[in-house]
């Protein structure tokens, strides 16, 4: 997300200049020549943060997987056991296989990665952290003739290892939200020594300091907060080598570093949030049957025009989560009675879904009267704040109609570009300690926007605060379990949070914290920097799956 959400800061300030939208050069691919055992001249390609594939024309059928076509560019993953032995022979010659490890040379330091070590030796990309485990003396970012020692125990059935994929689950996985936070909190305990008061916890099995501790502990979860807090523990902990970290390791944390849930006794953070836990229990859900008749819904894709937003692994958030969006809208359109609609347009491509997305989009347009152009003319945060805005007068002209306003709903799709270790969905809603009494969007900066000069005024009570975060929560919580169900990834930890650290501040996104929908979240679809997500990204079926749960979230969150 962009940082001129920032609530502690005042983004209109920030000019955008019109500019062409380019997408970072990646590196070039590596091709490298082979001859099949037959004698057959082949192609082999490794394309950055995408893997290896071979030349599918003149592979041996017994170098492919049952069913896979000898055509076009095979993937690794489509190659037999004997295929992927081959492969990687032949595209890393000087590689030495042993009885007990392979030891890797690094040739193509601008292509390779451990990432992308890991998922072509262990069978998964996950595996990295535990493959720079065994690397200790060995930068992350790969140097031309440095050498990997990969174990046995480390590498893939396929290649003569166990095979063990990495496993990051905890009991704690499937319990509910609200279960999962108090039984994080239970793994704590709290001291004081010469350098003031921590919070304690011994690091589990599988568990990494960056996402076990930092993540889940602090708030923090994009790559320099995450890694420069990673650091400071470690070093307050007393812990020379973050990657060595063993089973029963002590880790002190800071107090004042801890997010609300796990602040001491007496915090007034703490009691903030058994305040709003309480106000989730009290709540009553809201019925409207399956067909959502009487609700109310606005979709709100983040970024566009000139503003791609986060980008990594070659792709940009704004196409994607507006691929998303258009799929929720139709879905809803089709399949129930809601009333539906968007903040944002492409004008080349209306409020269609596209199977394949090649480039950025260099137009977009928010839907106000008259449509706001995000073509960099204007500073970039009124597009954001014109999206609450334009919701906010729907919203009102709603309840003019006699709509219910507790069966309104706000939300607003996007991708982050996190630490890789953390994977899969994360919904932000509105902390009630972060929304504003008031807030006004001066009339300078948007113009002729009538909707601006109707709806650019909100002002929330305390219960309504309270209220509002506690139906975004349970709203949540519904989303949740239907990513889940259909095996999409959520993020581990704490998949939902009311609060953003980063930068040094701390604020809600501008979208949800003024927003007067009785329901309203902030959805990140997927970590562009973690490589499985960035893959799901790219594929439209994943794309129209997560659509689909998002309705069924919906259905869900509308019965009693």
């Amino acid at each position: 997300m962009s940082l001129l959400r920032s609530a502690g800061v005042k983004p209109w300030a920030i000019l955008l200049l019109p500019a062409v939208i380019v997408v970072a050069q990646e590196p070039a691919p590596v091709l490298a020549h082979a001859r099949t055992p037959e004698g057959r001249a082949i192609l082999l390609r490794l394309l950055f943060r995408k893997g290896l594939s071979v030349e599918g024309k003149a592979l041996p059928r017994a170098f492919l997987t049952r069913g896979v076509e000898e055509s076009g560019w095979v993937p690794f993953e489509n190659l037999s056991p004997q295929g992927k032995r081959w492969a990687l022979a032949a595209l890393f010659p000087e590689d030495q296989w042993r009885q007990e490890e392979v030891r890797h040379r690094v040739g193509h330091p601008e292509v390779e990665s451990v990432w992308t070590l890991a998922a072509l030796f262990t069978g998964h990309g996950q595996n990295y952290d535990r493959l720079m485990a065994e690397n200790p003396d060995l930068p992350e970012k790969l140097r031309e003739g440095d050498v990997w020692r990969i174990p046995r125990s480390l590498l893939s059935a396929d290649l003569g290892g166990p095979g063990r994929r990495p496993d990051r689950s905890q009991p704690e996985d499937d319990l509910d939200d609200e279960a999962r936070v108090a039984a994080y909190r239970g793994m704590l305990s709290f001291g004081e020594d010469e350098q003031g008061k921590f919070a304690a916890y011994r690091i589990r099995k599988g568990e990494a300091l960056y996402s076990s501790v930092v993540i889940r502990y602090t708030d923090r979860v994009d790559p320099k907060g995450v890694n420069e807090l990673a650091d400071l523990i470690a070093k307050r902990s007393g812990i020379a080598d973050v990657r060595g970290i063993q089973p029963g390791q002590l880790v002190k944390i800071p107090v004042s570093f801890l997010a609300d849930p796990f602040q001491s006794e007496g915090s007034s953070g703490l009691a903030e949030e058994r305040e709003v836990r309480a106000e989730v229990r009290r709540t009553v859900r809201v019925e409207a049957g399956p067909k959502l008749k009487g609700v109310r819904i606005i979709l709100d894709a983040g970024h566009g025009g000139v503003d791609p937003g986060a980008r990594a692994n070659g792709l940009w958030e704004s196409d994607f989560v507006y691929d998303i969006t258009m799929r929720v809208r139709r879905l809803l359109e089709q399949e129930t009675d809601a009333q539906v609609s968007s903040t944002i347009r492409y004008p080349g491509l209306g409020f269609k879904s596209r199977e394949a997305i090649r480039t950025p989009s260099h137009a977009a347009e928010i839907l106000t009267s008259p449509p706001f152009a995000v073509d960099g003319e204007s500073p970039s945060a009124v597009s954001v704040h014109l999206r609450w805005v334009l919701a906010n007068d729907l919203f009102a002209a709603f309840q003019k109609t006699r709509g219910d306003v507790q069966k309104t709903l706000f939300l607003s799709f996007h991708a982050d570009s996190l630490h890789p270790s953390a994977r899969g969905s994360m919904i932000y809603v509105p902390g009630a300690a972060l929304v504003p009494s008031t807030f006004s969007l001066g009339g300078a900066k948007t113009g002729r926007i009538v909707e601006a000069r109707r709806s650019g005024r909100v002002a929330f009570t305390g219960k309504e605060k309270l209220q509002s975060e506690a139906r975004s929560r349970q709203f949540s919580e519904a989303l949740l379990t239907a990513l889940q169900k259909d095996s999409i990834p959520v993020h581990a930890n704490r998949p939902i949070r009311n609060v953003i650290h980063r930068g040094g501040g701390k604020w809600i996104p501008a979208v949800i914290r003024y927003s007067t929908g009785a329901t309203k979240a902030l959805i990140e679809v997927a970590n562009l920097t973690n490589e499985e997500d960035a893959a799901n990204l790219r594929d439209p079926d994943f794309r129209e799956r997560y659509a689909a749960a998002v309705v069924n979230a919906i259905r869900a969150y509308y019965r009693k």
